[in-house]
């Protein structure tokens, strides 16, 4: 698995399919206690996404809106509609409530009606996990992939399914919905002058590449920087410096915070295994090293993490108080007896 890959453990789409709406004009969709990640296509028709405290994004027939939540958002006919807002949380098309077949909006069209109408479909990711909320790090609040690209064959396959009423219909659309949600992330990461983030980038790098995908495939082996160069095919310093520079950060550092991600997750999923048996699984043979270590990162023991679910925020920065170099003069003590008026 690779560094990409690894961060979609905990992002399946479950049966999360808001559903297929077949909307003319007037509407206004307002997605209330969203998700942490909601994906919007448009197969046929124009719309236009406006989240909070962002501007709005025209989407137009083919194209992808990924919204980072929670905050709410809405996707109406135009900017300023008349309509009058439906408001849809995160569950508004679960099974018991018609899965797939539910239908948004007062106003779907019908028959003739229908000629010129927008297409939606929306499906809302849960995120599970430390592992994918370093994913969501990485993202804007809205993510935005024209037509044309990698998504194209998505939009193909997605069509030909809600046009249907099949057995097993929900399984396929939420593979699907897992398709598009890749490439429209690889595409959006790959575009011409894109800022993707810097573990994304480096995974390119022919060395750098295959550092990242050993730490990922082994993350419990006993690395040093001298067994990863080995296995890179590179010298010592070659990687180290290759590895800071595109990664941001040196490869063991790298693999201390992957490793306590992987721990933080496992601490929640495996309430049966000790402290010791999770650090053992991401490569602590000793408790106390885990446990420092996963306290230096996360910001609370593993004991308390497991109880809470919570890490303690870094302290902030306090700057000086006035810009180095400015500092006031050191002035001398008086001589005894010397007093001085202020």
């Amino acid at each position: 698995m690779d560094a990409f890959g690894d961060l979609f453990r905990g992002m399946r789409a479950q049966g999360s399919l808001f559903g297929n709406s077949i909307l003319s004009p007037p509407w206004a969709l307002h997605f209330v206690d969203g998700a942490p990640l909601t994906l919007c296509t448009v197969l046929g028709g124009a719309g236009w996404i406006v989240p909070e405290h962002h501007p709005p994004e025209q989407l137009r027939a083919g194209e992808t809106v990924i919204v980072r939540g929670p905050a709410p958002f809405t996707f109406v006919d135009e900017v300023g509609t008349r309509a009058e807002p439906i408001a849809c949380g995160e569950h508004c098309a679960t099974p018991e409530q018609g899965g797939t077949r539910h239908r948004l909006g007062w106003n779907d069209c019908d028959g003739d009606a229908c000629d010129g109408a927008t297409t939606l479909i929306v499906g809302a990711y849960p995120v599970r996990g430390e592992i994918s909320r370093r994913l969501l790090d990485g993202l804007p609040v809205v993510l935005h992939v024209v037509s044309g690209g990698g998504t194209d064959a998505v939009l193909d396959h997605l069509a030909a399914e809600v046009a249907t009423d099949t057995p097993g219909q929900q399984v396929v659309l939420d593979r699907l919905l897992d398709w598009m949600l890749v490439c429209a992330l690889r595409e959006y990461f790959d575009r011409p002058g894109g800022e993707p983030p810097a573990w994304y980038a480096a995974q390119r790098d022919p060395v750098v590449g295959d550092a990242l995908r050993l730490l990922h495939a082994e993350p419990a082996a006993p690395w040093t920087v001298s067994s990863l160069a080995d296995r890179t095919g590179v010298s010592r310093s070659t990687l180290a410096k290759r590895f800071a520079d595109l990664v941001g950060e040196p490869p063991l550092t790298y693999l201390t915070r992957w490793r306590m991600t992987l721990a933080a997750d496992l601490l929640a999923e495996r309430e049966a295994a000790t402290v010791a048996e999770i650090g053992r699984t991401v490569g602590y043979s000793d408790a106390f090293a885990f446990s420092a270590a996963f306290k230096r990162i996360r910001g609370v023991s593993p004991s308390r993490f497991r109880r809470t679910g919570t890490v303690v925020p870094e302290r902030p920065t306090v700057p000086p108080l006035r810009p180095p170099g400015t500092e006031l003069p050191v002035v001398p003590a008086p001589p005894p007896g010397v007093r001085v008026r202020s």
